[in-house]
């Protein structure tokens, strides 16, 4: 979906359209924590994005239109955009509130059904939609994100690196503003340029990232499809502007996201069991740590489950991102309720 929780704002309050929309913390004039949820696109035009302080967009933008998240009713339209793409049957992995793939049918008229899901979308919600059509995920991916808003974009095996290699390797997941500039430094600016360096000097400047990169920059992902009927996971994760090793940064920001995170749980109705704690150093490490309670987790729960798995990285070295995700939704989580020419098996990501 396009900007989902700006634009289902946008779209019930009318009398903010055109305007900067900002959904998550409350900014309290610029001394507010917490961060971004999301804004619509004119928001972005003053730069600001999802997982940014709130602070620092109420700096770019005071003008803005700052709302709180009603995660209740985004769960609402989402549950219906959701029942409209699974009423068609094919395999839909849902990866976020508002996201997913489907798993497209072997037919000549792949385009035309796109486009009637979106029509259908519109039709129920009034909330446009943008999907791109790939031999896998990847490349269906990055192909949602190709032409916003309400886009379409198909993507023919045999046309994936000329649609891949004169993009920005920040189209690529998991380059970051960091990440770039690494590879900036390297002289690698492009897809392209990612993809004729050679493979050892990524390993030995990323380590298995490095590989993982490579393999992207030449349209490679052998994920499928898994059909899912839920929301597996939910979380928040951000990188922090400027790299830091201060404790109170780290957990402060923490407790932000893991805010955020209870927020949407809520609202989807869903509590999860299982923690989980990301943080990244300056140099690309990443380390996990989570714990599952034996009950359904409380906002409160959370908050000390997660300060026990902070503390051990209060260790005087510089974090980068961190992140929170909650899972372990099944046993009463749930409070309510080869790809040929570009169509055999290929993925549509709907965003």
């Amino acid at each position: 979906m396009n900007a989902f929780f700006a634009a289902i704002e946008e779209r019930d309050n009318p009398q903010f359209v055109g305007r900067p929309i900002i959904v998550g913390a409350d900014p309290k004039k610029g001394v507010g924590r917490g961060v971004v949820s999301t804004g619509n696109y004119k928001a972005r035009e003053y730069g600001i994005h999802s997982g940014m302080p709130i602070s620092w967009a109420y700096r770019a933008c005071p003008e803005g239109v700052f709302l709180p998240c009603d995660f209740k009713r985004y769960g609402s339209v989402s549950r219906n955009i959701f029942s409209v793409i699974r009423g068609y049957g094919y395999p839909t992995e849902q990866v976020s509130v508002d996201e997913c793939y489907v798993e497209m049918p072997n037919c000549a008229g792949f385009e035309n059904l796109a486009r009637e899901m979106k029509q259908k979308i519109w039709e129920v919600e009034r909330l446009t939609c943008s999907v791109g059509i790939g031999p896998n995920k990847l490349v269906s991916k990055v192909a949602s994100n190709f032409k916003k808003p309400d886009g379409l974009t198909i993507v023919l095996k045999k046309d994936v690196q000329r649609f891949l290699d004169p993009m920005s390797v920040r189209v690529l997941p998991g380059v970051g503003p960091k990440t770039a500039g690494v590879l900036l430094s390297m002289g690698v600016i492009t897809v392209k340029d990612l993809r004729q360096t050679y493979l050892y000097k990524l390993k030995e400047q990323f380590g298995k990232h490095g590989a993982h990169l490579w393999e992207l920059a030449n349209g490679r992902d052998d994920r499928k499809v898994f059909e899912s009927h839920e929301v597996k996971s939910v979380g928040r994760q951000t990188t922090f502007w400027k790299d830091t090793k201060d404790p109170r940064i780290i957990y402060d920001t923490t407790l932000g996201l893991l805010r955020e995170t209870f927020e949407e749980l809520t609202g989807l109705g869903i509590f999860g069991k299982t923690l989980t704690v990301v943080v990244r150093y300056a140099w690309f490490e990443t380390h996990t740590s989570q714990e599952t309670s034996k009950g359904l987790l409380t906002f409160q729960e959370a908050r000390r489950l997660g300060l026990k798995l902070l503390v051990p990285y209060f260790n005087n070295k510089l974090v980068r991102l961190v992140g929170v995700r909650v899972s372990g939704f099944g046993g009463g989580g749930v409070r309510s309720h080869s790809p040929e020419e570009g169509v055999s098996g290929a993925a549509t990501s709907l965003v």
